[in-house]
């Protein structure tokens, strides 16, 4: 296991906008202010220069540019399914992406959303999966709501709205559904951003063994109570400026060391939480990429 690698590569871009707005966004984004003081922090930088047009556009999504694979590729064949949840709100639906040729049977990857609901970047996550073979299933936590609404901010309020143990039982049950899948292979990998990366680490704390592999991408770590019962390997992505997740990291790397859990961390320097998404300006191409051809490889040697 390697518990403490740094990739000490440049960022892909300059960022003109100071990072405590990066650092604003995220308190934001994660409910520890409020929309109106993110604005009124956002007008001090305006006042001494920044539009809030710019400040707005490098920090809120822009789900145009995320599109790395279009739903009409001939390489895969996406859909809808539903599955039942009876621990959580009874019925989930999620976006199902196949190999378009696919013969026989392939593991399966579960796509797990942040916290605002199935929005237009992780439905091309999983469709650039399944572009490299794999058959991936991205649940929607808001489909009890009516599904994603198709902006951030109100996705952000629905999913705040819910019951989090039901939306963690709701993602229990969809990778048993992926799992048991008839064109699945029976190997199980789930990759998670933010609260889905939060997700990634809960599966494998209480599936055990039924998970063969987590890719969490910047996500705090499950309850304490339950690490020990993690046997999936793991390959943990953090961001160098992410200072909210990367609190917890120390206590969770203990953890893994003393359960024998086979993992590896990745800390991506001078990149922001989200640094994956490539549809606001915390997106960092140089090591968006190097992340994302890390998960693919650390997939095919786990759920081959």
């Amino acid at each position: 296991m390697d518990s403490s690698k740094t990739d000490a590569l440049p960022t892909q871009q300059t960022y003109s906008i100071p990072q405590e707005a990066f650092d604003w966004y995220d308190e934001y984004a994660h409910g520890l202010i409020d929309r109106r003081t993110f604005l009124a922090r956002l007008s001090k930088l305006a006042a001494v220069g920044f539009s809030m047009a710019v400040l707005s556009s490098a920090l809120l999504p822009n789900y145009a540019l995320a599109e790395q694979v279009s739903f009409n590729d001939p390489d895969i064949k996406a859909s809808f399914a539903t599955f039942a949840s009876p621990q959580g709100y009874g019925e989930g639906r999620g976006y199902l992406v196949m190999p378009a040729n696919l013969e026989g049977k392939a593991p399966v990857v579960l796509v797990i959303h942040e916290n605002r609901g199935l929005n237009p970047y992780v439905k091309d996550v999983a469709r650039r999966l399944a572009k490299q073979g794999f058959i991936a299933f991205a649940p929607d936590a808001l489909y009890s709501l009516g599904g994603y609404p198709g902006n951030d901010d109100e996705g952000r309020s629905m999913q705040k709205s819910l019951d989090r143990s039901k939306i963690e039982q709701d993602f229990l049950a969809a990778a048993q559904f992926l799992k048991k899948h008839d064109a699945s292979s029976g190997k199980l990998g789930a990759v998670g951003f933010c609260f889905g990366g939060y997700v990634v680490n809960m599966l494998a704390a209480r599936m055990g063994s039924e998970l063969d592999a987590g890719v969490p991408f910047y996500g705090t770590p499950a309850a304490k109570e339950l690490r020990a019962n993690i046997k999936a390997p793991l390959q943990i992505q953090l961001a160098e400026l992410d200072k909210r997740v990367n609190a917890t990291w120390p206590e969770y790397e203990q953890d893994l060391l003393a359960n024998k859990v086979d993992f590896e961390m990745h800390m991506y320097a001078k990149a922001n939480h989200g640094f994956h998404n490539d549809s606001t300006g915390r997106y960092d191409e140089e090591n968006a990429e190097l992340a994302w051809n890390r998960t693919i490889a650390f997939f095919e040697q786990h759920l081959a």
